[in-house]
């Protein structure tokens, strides 16, 4: 599996942070390549929800499961579908503000893109990883 890892410093409290990248409904919002999330079930522990992922143009349905839910300290959660991934999401108080850091492991199905666009989805990902974490930034100090 690849694997991103992201830190930023967000100048919001660390439950508004949670809230905010603890509920699926958001996901749009700070990651451009999700285009749809649908079928949120469930809450903490075990929710569940279906979302499309546009990778090098191709759109890979999938569904999530959060597997750990620590309210303001920890959020995980685990792909299935069109790429299998792992998010883990790790909150710290900081100066006022909030520590994000996120660590993403992630497998491309190669049969779908093949060997060459592998390597030009992993640079999509990094890229998205690079907005995503300036996206959620933007939105919770604005």
């Amino acid at each position: 599996m690849a694997k991103v890892e992201r830190s930023i410093k967000v100048n919001a409290d660390i439950d508004k942070v949670f809230a905010y990248i603890s509920n699926p409904a958001n996901e749009m919002e700070w990651f451009a390549s999700i285009s749809d999330i649908r079928d949120i079930k469930g809450q903490g522990v075990g929710q569940k929800y279906g979302y499309t992922f546009k990778l090098a143009g191709l759109p890979l349905k999938g569904e999530s499961e959060v597997l750990e839910y620590v309210p303001n300290k920890r959020y995980v959660t685990e792909s299935k579908g069109g790429i299998k991934s792992a998010w883990n999401w790790t909150l710290t108080p900081e100066d006022g503000g909030t520590l994000v850091n996120v660590v993403v492991e992630y497998s491309i199905p190669v049969p779908v893109l093949g060997k060459i666009s592998e390597k030009l989805a992993m640079g999509q990902i990094e890229r998205e990883a690079d907005l995503a974490a300036a996206n959620i930034k933007a939105i919770l100090e604005g």
